[in-house]
């Protein structure tokens, strides 16, 4: 999996200089160019390391959810808008409802909010990833970073992250759509593992080999240590003992953070659970990964922009995002998890809730800017709420509008990052996390 192919992911060789860094020990090195930083560099305001919040799990549905299906059912609406999908059920909470493709959600309701008014307008699908990822309107001739890299700079190697991999890590690929990292550089770009966790051997990007066993690696490693002429010619060379001694402790921790990825480990009722999909072992790695300190992790799912067979697709795909999302929602509830970690699963839109019977579409749903839903939960969070409302047919908010910024500025928060922080940037320009939400008024405040 190439650097090319997945723009703004961390490739194999920056995963590799990033381990020798840590394996060494190096303080004040670049993990990605091996450069030391600048002395006088200023760096930004660190994250609060009271705030509630440690990590963040972000669900990402590529494509858009369609909001009556999922979140904001509208049986009322008639078979034009519902269609088959026209029995939503009762949650854990009195008198809300949500897709009746969802009963295991249904019951963790108590853990989890529903913003049923996020709202942009956008109906592309480029554009509404970087609203949604980043608060931001494209524009001003450059790329700002999506909340990932943000955090990945506000509380990772500068700010106490020890972690075996870097602090923001992507399952399995990047989208692709634009880079994450945007300005703030390739330094804060996740680490994509790609690999399938629902194999039997997970095989991660520059950790770990799905062709290859480990025992096979050991050996191909002493192998070369016997072709290496130069080294065996000048053993007592202190110049040769340092970087032995490094790629040895770099090697010990790919070897370490190899076992954070191996599902191996845990038992097969538990990953029954999850569901044996990608989608499903993803959420378990997840959870695995934040155990382990990570800051941010993005689970990309796909396929989610359904022009034609809508309903058949969904009656696929939903069980999956129920099981997954909310067997994690109940792990990280019962391993004490889920106080500091947020959790937020959407897509850049929702989708037309007006269904488009004719051909070629035959059952289908388009792009929605105008209105769609979020949940979110854990890391401050409160659950059982709901914020906002649409219309009697889910095409426009009608009550506390919500903008992505709104969203985003509300995990900061709770994160411990002021939303009006500012960002270095090679222009010496007066950027901020998160644009202006007048005052502030637009944060989550009735769910923090």
């Amino acid at each position: 999996m190439s650097k090319e192919r997945f723009p703004g992911a961390m490739s194999r060789r920056g995963a590799i200089k990033t381990a020798l860094a840590w394996g060494a020990g190096v303080a004040l090195i670049d993990p990605l160019t091996g450069l030391a930083a600048p002395e006088d560099e200023k760096k930004p305001v660190p994250a609060d390391p009271k705030a509630p919040a440690r990590s963040v799990i972000q669900i990402w549905l590529a494509g858009g959810p369609c909001h009556l299906d999922t979140f904001d059912p509208k049986p009322e609406a008639g078979n034009d808008f519902s269609g088959p999908l026209a029995k939503p059920i009762p949650t854990s909470v009195p008198g809300v409802m949500i897709g009746e493709l969802l009963p295991m959600l249904a019951q963790q309701a108590d853990k989890y909010s529903l913003i049923r008014s996020l709202t942009h307008g956008v109906n592309a699908h480029e554009t509404a990833s970087y609203l949604v990822q980043t608060g931001h309107q494209p524009g001003e001739g450059l790329v700002h970073p999506c909340l990932g890299a943000v955090v990945a700079l506000l509380k990772g190697y500068d700010h106490g992250y020890q972690g075996l991999v870097p602090p923001y890590v992507v399952l399995t690929t990047s989208q692709g759509r634009f880079s994450e990292s945007g300005f703030l550089g390739e330094q804060y770009a996740p680490f994509a593992t790609g690999g399938d966790p629902n194999q039997k051997r997970f095989a991660v990007e520059g950790i770990i080999s799905e062709e290859i066993s480990d025992a096979r690696l050991l050996g191909r490693r002493e192998l070369l240590k016997t072709l290496d002429t130069l080294g065996m010619a000048l053993p007592t060379s202190p110049q040769f003992d340092r970087f032995n001694q490094a790629e040895k402790k770099a090697l010990v921790t790919v070897a370490k953070a190899g076992t954070l990825f191996d599902l191996s480990q845990e038992k097969d009722e538990l990953r029954n659970r999850y569901g044996r999909t990608t989608f499903g072992q993803s959420c378990l790695v997840a959870r695995r990964l934040v155990e382990h300190g990570v800051r941010y992790i993005t689970i990309n799912s796909g396929g989610w922009d359904t022009h034609k067979q809508h309903f058949q697709i969904m009656r696929r795909m939903l069980p999956e995002l129920d099981r997954g999302l909310s067997t994690l929602l109940s792990e990280l509830s019962e391993r004490g998890l889920l106080d500091s970690t947020i959790v937020w699963c959407c897509g850049e839109f929702g989708r037309t809730p007006r269904v488009q019977w004719a051909p070629p579409w035959n059952g289908g749903r388009g792009h929605h800017g105008k209105c769609f839903s979020v949940l979110v939960a854990g890391g401050g969070f409160k659950g059982g709420r709901v914020v906002g409302a649409s219309d009697s047919r889910g095409e426009e908010v009608t009550d506390r509008p919500v903008h992505p910024q709104d969203l985003l500025g509300s995990i900061c928060k709770l994160l411990g990052i002021d939303p009006a922080a500012k960002l270095p940037n090679d222009r010496g320009l007066d950027l901020q996390v998160m644009p202006s939400t007048e005052g502030g008024r637009g944060l989550l405040a009735e769910i923090m």
